[in-house]
């Protein structure tokens, strides 16, 4: 059985249908097809509500026809159909979107006077209809306008049916009583409708004032504030403030910005980055935004309680980019505005950032957490801000001025600069990977261009203050040169050794870039000369050369164009040979450079960060990223959203690397922790092997592969092995310190060093072994070849010589021809001699092999009568050749 109330819904839809359909034929149809179309702006944009004006009816209308349907459907079958099948209960949330819709629609109409402005282009038209539309309307007077007929046209219906609603529904609810299982979605749709006519009445009010005020402005700022979605709040003409710090005869609170008049000029402020802090003494409100400070402050208390009421609320209410509802500050406790929140800015204000454009996160009128730059001239900056600085890690692209082309810069940013470690892809073809200190480059890095660039080139090593200072390698691939030694702006200046593809060696001091004073060049085949060149190492002035057989050439040397060399001196070829190793493995640098203090911009970020405590908000900082290349953002323009690897990981795993740490400090179980870290490049100890072996390789690779540099590699190794091991000392004390225990007490060196090379030491050598052993080879390649002759000359020996060669006893020599066998050839390995004068252990099974194979051929070379060094009882030669030596 249907209750009276639900016959009155029904009622009540159909009156309001039919009212929806006369105001659609009568009042809408004519205002949206006015002809001819208008040719202003004003015009056309007038047009353009009212047609939004005329679909949002429409759709009212469709969904209260729904309802209709369900109310008819329900009376018709009252025990088959329950009450929850009303479309209007059921669907409460949906039927109030469409009604605030309409509501928003209308008053965007009334806050421009489109419905006046419609009504002038075709009066006539409008006069005539003048009794159709006082049909429409009750209590309208016969004097008033067309224009104020047409907004009442279109607001009685509505504001009656809504208010119709409110009561219909609360009494139903009274009328089904309490335990009705469908009471809740009564009293809820009651409710929403309450909120709705309190929404209504307020949007209604504001739209009028809004309308008012722009009558009240003169045309500039008319023109630029006047939107038919914006909504006057509040008016200081209606309560009294005062600003201070900016002049202001007028104080317009909009629900999306605040504006201060004075005069015909006036500055806006978008109330999404507007923050408020009440004063102490409740008269004053200072008020943040990203370029002004200024404050509101009242005679009267409560004036300023208003104004800093409703400025927080429209706040919170631009930020959730929507109207309170169910009305503003109405049935709802006083909102504190976030002080962190998003949105975008442009930059007015004179400075770096002028006529930039900000978005991302802010926090009391600066930029702050994550955000992009743009300015107009191409740059942009993506990353971490705090405080309105760049802070953190970002990427900034900057256009060159040339060509379509940019320097691309991935690196930590503190308070604004570049700060820490970085990879800068330039727009020239050259990548810099390294540290940063105040957006310069300060530290160790490496600067590299492609191998396509003209002229291709590295530099391994210091900066200072954005020049190579310090320690460096440079390797100029187009010359053929590396250069490894000291830098002073930008400059080659200090000692310094040249290693060139040719095999020439020098070792001296530079200065400006240029060779300066006395020198030592080795040449490919062990020739020394001392004295001075040109930077093209050609010998000039007085010097001294020694040659490999020991002569010496002692005078003046110099070079015309295309004239060679020319010398005049005294050369002295009665001197001794000398040693061979005192020629063949000369070793250069191991005075000039103090390997403790070569790579110090290694090991000095990590210092630092042990120092410090081993922050995880630094540990990228220091240990490096993976991004992908410039080249990729550009293209894809994804260099918003830059993926870095490992860089959440590793911030949450230094505990895990100092827990680790703690646990395994026994020997065996050390020797596995610090395998394990040295092979990650993800931990700092990994990190620090992994750029230490990069310094190694630029130095002693591909050009630096010289015999004379091993010395000075094997120094290096040494020293890396000890670093590393302090490095580890570090971390463990910095896990100590976190538990809260005692620090470890520092060891004796005889303790240290038996760690660095019983530990250590064989743990990172694998990583330098490559080119330590490139450096062996070179440096024993003669002795080698020599030994490769000997054993090929072994090979030719009759079976007595070979055998009284080898100091084999005369009772074990085979009394004809034999061939041995495999097992036969190794028992002969126990009768070679040993300590001075014999054959080491060691070079046993090389000789052994050697010694079989001298023995395979013993019968064919005395078929050839043994006559290239003589055969057993024919009075040959039995000494060995000249040429055969072992090392």
């Amino acid at each position: 059985m249907c209750s009276p109330e639900e016959a009155a819904l029904l009622r009540l839809e159909e009156v309001f249908l039919a009212t929806l359909a006369r105001i659609n034929s009568l009042v809408l149809q004519p205002l949206v097809t006015a002809a001819p179309e208008p040719s202003d702006p004003q015009g056309r944009e007038c047009l353009r509500l009212l047609q939004q004006l005329h679909g949002s009816s429409q759709q009212l209308w469709e969904v209260m026809e729904e309802s209709l349907h369900s109310l008819q459907e329900r009376l018709c079958h009252p025990d088959s159909v329950g009450l929850e099948s009303l479309l209007l209960l059921r669907r409460a949330d949906h039927v109030l979107q469409v009604h605030v819709e309409y509501i928003e629609s209308y008053t965007n109409c009334v806050v421009v006077q489109a419905f006046q402005k419609a009504a002038k282009r075709r009066s006539e038209y409008w006069r005539a209809q003048r009794k159709v539309l006082r049909q429409l309307l009750w209590g309208m007077s016969s004097e008033g306008s067309v224009g104020t007929a047409l907004v009442q046209a279109l607001r009685q219906p509505l504001t009656h049916h809504v208010q119709q609603y409110v009561l219909l529904l609360l009494s139903l609810s009274e009328t089904i009583g309490e335990h009705h299982p469908s009471r809740e979605l009564v009293v809820h749709t009651a409710t929403l409708f309450g909120d709705l006519q309190s929404f209504m009445r307020q949007a209604l009010d504001q739209a009028v004032a809004t309308q008012a005020l722009w009558h009240t402005l003169s045309s500039r700022p008319r023109d630029v504030l006047c939107t038919p979605a914006r909504r006057l709040l509040q008016d200081s003409q209606d309560v009294p403030v005062t600003v201070t710090l900016l002049r202001a005869e007028r104080v317009l609170l909009f629900d999306d910005a605040l504006v201060l008049l004075q005069g015909s000029n006036f500055h806006t402020f978008d109330l999404k980055l507007v923050w408020v802090d009440p004063g102490q003494d409740g008269c004053t409100s200072h008020l943040l935004t990203p370029e002004e400070e200024f404050s509101f402050s009242s005679k009267d208390p409560q004036g300023q309680v208003v104004w800093q009421r409703k400025v927080t609320q429209a706040v919170c209410q631009a930020l959730r980019g929507k109207k309170d509802f169910p009305v503003l500050g109405a049935g709802l406790e006083a909102s504190e505005a976030p002080a962190c929140r998003s949105a975008a800015y442009t930059f007015r204000a004179e400075g770096r950032l002028c006529e930039a454009t900000y978005e991302g996160e802010w926090c009391r009128g600066r930029p702050h957490g994550k955000g992009t730059l743009k300015w107009p001239d191409g740059r942009n900056h993506v990353g971490n801000f705090c405080q309105g600085l760049e802070h953190g890690f970002g990427i900034r692209l900057v256009p060159r001025a040339s060509e379509d082309k940019f320097d691309c810069y991935k690196c930590h940013w503190w308070e604004g600069s570049m700060n820490g470690y970085g990879i800068c892809e330039y727009g020239t073809d050259k990548v810099y990977k390294g540290y940063f200190q105040a957006g310069l480059r300060h530290g160790f890095g490496v600067l590299e261009s492609t191998p396509q660039a003209p002229q291709p080139c590295k530099y391994t090593g210091h900066w200072e203050r954005g020049q190579r200072s310090g320690y460096g390698v440079e390797e100029d691939s187009d010359r053929g040169e590396r250069y490894i030694g000291m830098w002073q702006a930008d400059q080659r200046h200090g000692p310094g050794v040249m290693v060139t593809q040719a095999g020439i060696c020098y070792q001296g001091t530079f200065q400006a870039d240029k060779m300066v004073g006395p020198g030592v060049l080795l040449t490919e085949d062990d020739s020394l000369y001392e004295g001075t060149f040109t930077r093209d190492l050609t010998l000039v002035g007085k010097g001294k050369v020694t040659f490999p057989n020991g002569f010496t050439l002692e005078g003046s040397f110099g070079s015309e164009a295309g004239g060679g060399l020319h010398t005049q001196g005294i050369l002295d070829t009665a001197a001794l040979p000398p040693d061979p190793s005192c020629t063949r493995k000369r070793q250069l640098g191991l005075c000039a450079f103090p390997v403790e203090s070569r790579w110090q911009g290694v090991y000095g970020p990590f210092r630092d960060f042990v120092r410090a405590g081993c922050p995880a908000e630094l540990q990228e900082a220091l240990l490096g990223f993976h991004v992908q290349s410039s080249k990729e953002l550009r293209k894809s323009q994804e260099y918003l959203c830059c993926e870095r690897s490992h860089s959440e990981d590793s911030a949450c795993r230094m505990e895990d690397i100092l827990e680790e740490l703690l646990q395994h400090r026994e020997p065996k179980a050390l020797q596995q922790c610090l395998r394990k870290a040295l092979s990650n490049w993800l931990h700092p100890l990994g990190k620090v092997l992994r750029t230490l072996m990069l310094t190694f390789q630029a130095t002693y690779a591909g050009i630096g592969a010289n015999k004379h540099l091993q010395g000075l590699a094997q120094e290096e190794v040494k020293q890396h092995a000890q670093e590393l091991w302090a490095a580890y000392r570090g971390l463990l004390q910095v896990a100590l310190q976190r538990k809260g225990q005692a620090p470890e007490e520092d060891e004796d060196a005889e303790t240290r060093d038996l760690q660095v090379h019983g530990l250590v030491l064989p743990l990172v050598l694998p990583s330098f072994y490559s080119e330590l052993f490139t450096l062996y080879l070179l440096l024993h390649e003669r002795e080698d070849s020599l030994y490769s002759q000997g054993i090929a000359h072994l090979s030719l020996f009759p079976d007595t010589k070979l055998l009284e060669f080898l100091d084999v006893q005369k009772h074990l020599w085979p009394l004809k021809d034999l061939k041995l066998t495999t097992n036969q050839v190794q028992g002969w390995a126990r009768y070679l001699p040993q300590g001075e004068g014999g054959l080491s252990l060691s070079w046993a099974p090389r000789i052994c092999s050697g010694f079989q194979a001298a023995l395979s051929r013993l019968t064919a070379a005395q078929r050839l009568q043994r006559g290239r060094v003589g055969s057993c009882g024919d009075g040959g030669d039995t000494r060995p050749p000249a040429s055969f030596c072992l090392p």
